[in-house]
């Protein structure tokens, strides 16, 4: 019972998009396990749904990510949440573009002027080690 609604619940946070069920149910089986003090291991759920561990890890990282994860149990199974997440690819390609504006805005930042300054400091350094080097 714990697994459907764990699938549910991935369902609505949009993990299913683009993805196969046996990735999702192996995560599900996995967090449920636990859940209910069943030591599973992830081979033995590989095993279970034929898919990849590092499929599985995937799975668990992204659910990971949701605000659903950060319940506890009995939060869990007595609370629906009414808010939903994004789907994990439009979640990691918004990392990306903030990324890369960070980088632009550093790029920006660092003017010709600071790396006319770290020259001045390389050529002091590099005269300070040719006096202080023994003959």
């Amino acid at each position: 019972m714990t697994a459907m609604r764990l699938v549910q619940r991935m369902k609505r946070d949009w993990m299913h998009t683009g993805r196969r069920p046996s990735g999702l149910c192996g995560a599900a089986l996995l967090v449920a396990a636990r859940m209910h003090d069943f030591r599973r291991t992830t081979k033995e759920i590989v095993g279970i749904v034929k898919v990849c561990e590092q499929t599985l890890r995937k799975r668990l990282t992204e659910f990971g990510d949701t605000p659903t994860s950060q319940l506890t149990i009995e939060e869990f199974m007595k609370v629906d949440l009414d808010q939903e997440c994004d789907p994990p690819c439009f979640t990691s390609g918004l990392q990306k573009k903030r990324i890369q504006q960070l980088e632009a805005e550093l790029a920006e930042t660092a003017s010709p002027s600071s790396s006319d300054e770290i020259c001045s400091y390389q050529d002091e350094i590099d005269s300070e080690l040719q006096t202080s080097r023994p003959k």
